[in-house]
């Protein structure tokens, strides 16, 4: 917050008619403080007064001497401040670690953001703590902004983001991470054959990503001939015709080998998103290339990674990156 200005020099606080010295008893020469009232006649008391006068204006010489030289020395040090701090500048508390980046708001509108730098986060976050709804209302809500068009050129395939209800996560926040994913470099935007665009809730859409609880995706992959469970319990994510289905316990949870290895939570939604994705822009699954080589993004990576590293992007230094077919 903005400071008021340091008063100059030059203006001291001083009460109206009268001067620092001007207090009862503060002049040399009057016994008890007390002041004579009335005038004197005579040499005597004309010499009297002029003496007085002398050591009156000597003493509040003194004074605003002394009150000059402290303010002065006041002012050189709040300049001294200024200086290296900079005006309006708060200082940071030492060792203030930044957010990580999976915490970090990022633009919808108008902009294409870029994947921040790992360096920027001092602690990454491999998994989120606490409990996960394995249940939600089934009713989700829509991201209603429009985005910009992701991609150079090609046909505009738009699409609507939606979270379930009850699943504490917010579908803005969701709308930016989808976005993240679809911006790259990396994506499937890359390929300069297809453009990706965000449109509202009720607009026409040639797919929707939808974030849903474990129940809630198990049944609406169900619905659309696809099995997500593992030992009985829903566990991957989805895609059925026009709909991504990205599993909430994965959403928070990552898996445990992406976990063990210190992999981001933030590149395991990025992944996740783009091989469901590639899903529904009609590529299949692949296997891992070679053992210390990156994974391909159609890889079933959310079940392992045989070997191969963690990887969430579809084109590597602007090239289709793939495996042997599965």
């Amino acid at each position: 917050m903005p400071s008021s200005a340091p008063r100059s020099a030059g203006d001291p606080m001083v009460p109206a008619g009268r001067c620092p010295a001007d207090s009862p008893g503060s002049a040399p020469g009057l016994a008890g403080g007390a002041a004579e009232s009335g005038p004197r006649s005579g040499a005597n008391g004309t010499r009297g007064r002029s003496a007085v006068g002398a050591q009156l204006r000597g003493r509040r010489f003194q004074v605003i001497a002394q009150l000059s030289v402290v303010l002065l020395a006041i002012g050189a040090a709040v300049t001294v401040i200024v200086r290296h701090q900079g005006v309006g500048s708060r200082p940071v508390p030492a060792g203030a670690a930044t957010r990580p980046v999976a915490a970090a708001p990022l633009p919808l509108l108008g902009t294409s953001p870029a994947t921040p730098s790992p360096s920027t986060s001092a602690s990454p976050v491999f998994r989120l703590p606490g409990p996960v709804p394995s249940a939600g209302t089934g009713r989700f809500g829509y991201d209603d902004r429009t985005g910009p068009i992701m991609g150079e050129a090609g046909r505009v395939q738009r699409y609507r983001v939606a979270v379930e209800s009850g699943s504490g996560e917010d579908s803005g926040g969701f709308a930016r991470a989808v976005q993240v994913a679809f911006t790259g470099p990396g994506s499937w935007v890359d390929s300069g054959r297809l453009r990706l665009r965000q449109v509202a809730g009720k607009a026409d859409a040639d797919f929707t990503v939808y974030l849903a609880t474990a129940r809630t995706a198990a049944r609406m992959c169900a619905q659309g001939g696809v099995d997500i469970r593992i030992g009985g319990r829903p566990y991957t994510s989805c895609r059925t015709s026009g709909k991504v289905v990205i599993n909430l316990d994965r959403w928070r949870r990552s898996v445990p080998h992406f976990v063990a290895a210190k992999v981001p939570l933030s590149i395991y939604r990025l992944y996740v998103i783009n091989h469901e994705v590639g899903h529904q822009l009609g590529n299949r699954h692949e296997r891992c290339p070679g053992k210390g080589r990156a994974a391909p993004v159609m890889m079933q990576q959310t079940l392992a990674l045989k070997g191969c590293l963690a990887n969430p992007w579809p084109y590597r230094d602007g090239r289709r990156y793939a495996g042997p077919p599965l």
